[in-house]
C-alpha cells in the first residue's frame, strides 16, 4: 500500500501523502473505505506514529478523508474519481472568446502610443513622453524612501475610494493657485491615468447606446474606451480654432475635448468656440470631458482658464501627472460636481477600489517639499527652449514651403501637416530605417483624411533636433 524511499529528497510524510492522494483519486481506495489506524500503520512501516498523524491531518484538511469517534477514519464519500487524460493529450482550458474589438483596439492603441518599433532609435520625436532628467530621478527616489519610512500601519489598510486625502488636498491647492479652479476635496477623485478616468465616466454617467462626440483627429483612447462600452461615437472635425462645435449633434450626451492644446493638431480652442460649447452643454444637459493634459505649457501669456471654471456642473476636468511628471507614476485626477464624482466613486469602489497608496504618499511628499513646482518650472524652461529650436529648425529646412506647421503656441508637440491622404506612414517607416521616430497623424484619426506628423520635442535631445528635422526634410524631398 505504501513504499518509502529513504534516498528520496522528499520527506517521508510527503511521500506518504502523495501516495495516499494517488490511491484516492485513482479509485484504489473507495469512498467510505476505512483507513488503517495511525498506530498500526506506523508499526507496519517502521516509522514514527506522528508522521502518520501528520499525513492523516493533511488529508483531512484537504477533504480527502473524514473522521468520527465511531466510524474511525474513512475516505470521503463526496469524492468522485477523476478520469485520467489519455496519454499524449495535453489538458486544454476553456475557450477564449474571440473579442475582435478588444484585440483590434488594443493593437491600435499600442501602435498609436509606442509608434513603430525599430532596432535602433537615436532621435525620438515622441509626443507621448515628458521630459525627465537625473535631478527628477534623484528627488523622486529620496522622496520615495522618506515616504516609505514615515508611513504607519494604518496607511496600508484599504483606503478611501476617492483617493489619498492629503494628495487630494495638495491637488486642490494646486488647482486653486495655478488653474483658477476652486473645489472641495470631495470633488476630486484620484485615478490611474486618462484611460482609467474615461472608463469610469463611461460606466458611471452614460448608458450603452448613448451618442458621444470626440475630436477627429484627437485622443484615440477617448473613442476606443467609449466604443468598448457600446457608445455611439460621433467624430467631429477640428480646424485651426479647435473642435467645430456646430457639428456636434443635439442628442450627444458627452463631448471629449482637449481645449488648451488639441491632441494631435495642437490648436487652441478659441473663445467663441468655448462659449459655444459651454452653451450647448448647458442647453442639452450634456457632459464635457476637459482633458487639460498640456495646459501648463503656454509660451505666450498665461494658461487659458479651464472650461470647468465656467460650467462646473457639466464639466469633468482631467488632470494627469503623466505629462507633468512621468507616466510611470500612474496617478491622475478627475474633478467634477459633488454628485458626478460621487457616482464615479461608486464604480471605483466596485471595480478598482483606490489607486496604489505608496505612489500617492510619495507624490504628496514630492509636492509638499516643493519638488513638483520646481520640476514644473525647470520643464517649462526646457520646453520653451526646445520649442524655439524646433520651430527654427523646421522653418530653416524649407519644409514650411510645402507643409503647414501648426500647434506652436503651447504644449510639448507641434503638427507638420501634409496634403490630405498623403502617405505619412511610408515616410515614417523610411525615417525609422535611419533611426528617427516620428508619429504620423493617421492613427489619431477616426474619419479624418488629414495627414502629417505629430512631432514631440520633450524627449529628444536639443543637440539632435536639427539633425532629426534635416533627415525628415531629406526624406520628404525624395517623395
Amino acid at each position: 500500500m505504501f513504499t518509502i524511499n529513504r534516498d528520496d529528497t522528499k520527506p517521508i510524510w510527503q511521500q506518504l501523502l502523495d501516495q495516499a492522494i494517488g490511491h484516492i483519486t485513482n479509485g484504489d481506495w473507495l469512498p467510505g473505505q476505512q483507513l488503517i489506524p495511525s498506530r498500526e500503520l506506523a508499526m507496519q512501516l517502521g516509522i514514527s506514529r506522528s508522521t502518520i498523524q501528520l499525513v492523516y491531518e493533511e488529508l483531512l484538511a484537504r477533504g480527502y478523508i473524514v473522521t468520527s469517534r465511531r466510524g474511525g477514519t474513512r475516505v470521503s464519500t463526496y469524492l468522485t474519481q477523476v478520469e485520467a487524460m489519455p496519454d499524449g493529450i495535453a489538458p486544454v482550458g476553456p475557450s477564449i472568446p474571440a473579442s475582435p474589438l478588444i484585440k483590434s483596439t488594443a493593437n491600435q492603441l499600442q501602435d498609436w502610443l509606442k509608434g513603430k518599433e525599430a532596432d535602433r532609435i537615436t532621435i525620438d520625436f515622441t509626443p507621448h513622453e515628458p521630459y525627465l532628467d537625473h535631478l527628477f530621478e534623484k528627488n523622486w527616489r529620496q522622496t520615495f524612501l522618506h515616504a516609505s519610512c514615515s508611513m504607519n500601519l494604518c496607511d496600508w489598510e484599504y483606503g478611501d475610494s476617492y483617493g489619498y486625502l492629503p494628495l487630494r488636498e495638495q491637488i486642490k491647492r494646486y488647482l486653486s493657485l495655478e488653474r483658477g479652479i476652486h473645489v472641495k476635496t470631495n470633488q476630486i477623485l484620484l485615478t490611474s491615468g486618462a484611460h482609467h478616468t474615461i472608463n469610469l465616466i463611461a460606466q458611471a454617467l452614460l448608458n450603452k447606446g448613448d451618442r458621444v462626440t470626440v475630436e477627429d483627429p484627437g485622443f484615440p483612447a477617448s473613442w476606443f474606451v467609449m466604443k468598448y462600452h457600446g457608445m455611439h461615437v460621433q467624430p467631429i472635425p477640428v480646424d485651426e480654432h479647435g473642435i467645430v462645435v456646430e457639428r456636434i449633434p443635439p442628442d450627444s450626451r458627452l463631448t471629449f475635448v482637449t481645449p488648451s492644446h488639441q491632441c494631435a493638431v495642437g490648436a487652441v480652442l478659441s473663445e467663441p468656440r468655448r462659449q459655444q460649447l459651454l452653451h450647448l452643454a448647458l442647453k442639452n444637459q450634456s457632459w464635457i470631458i476637459e482633458d487639460d493634459y498640456d495646459g501648463e505649457y503656454r509660451y505666450h501669456g498665461d494658461p487659458l482658464p479651464p472650461l470647468f471654471s465656467q460650467a462646473p456642473n457639466n464639466t469633468l476636468y482631467m488632470l494627469s501627472f503623466s505629462k507633468m511628471i512621468a507616466p510611470g507614476i500612474r496617478i491622475s485626477a478627475v474633478i467634477g460636481s459633488v454628485e458626478a464624482i460621487t457616482q464615479l466613486v461608486r464604480i471605483q469602489e466596485l471595480i478598482y477600489r483606490h489607486v496604489p497608496i505608496m505612489e500617492a504618499v510619495t507624490l504628496t511628499r514630492f509636492i509638499e517639499q516643493g519638488h513638483f513646482l520646481r520640476h514644473m518650472r525647470r520643464v517649462r524652461n526646457v520646453y520653451r527652449r526646445k520649442h524655439e529650436i524646433m520651430t527654427k529648425a523646421i522653418n530653416s529646412s524649407g519644409l514650411t514651403g510645402r507643409f503647414a506647421l501648426t500647434g506652436i503656441e503651447t504644449g510639448s508637440h507641434m503638427l507638420l501637416e501634409a496634403e490630405p491622404l498623403f502617405d505619412d506612414i511610408s515616410v515614417t517607416s523610411q525615417l525609422l530605417e535611419r533611426g528617427i521616430r516620428v508619429f504620423p497623424l493617421g492613427p489619431y484619426s477616426l474619419e479624418s483624411t488629414r495627414r502629417g506628423w505629430v512631432l514631440g520635442f520633450a524627449k529628444v535631445d536639443e543637440k539632435l533636433i536639427y539633425e532629426g528635422i534635416s533627415q525628415l526634410a531629406d526624406v520628404l524631398k525624395r517623395t
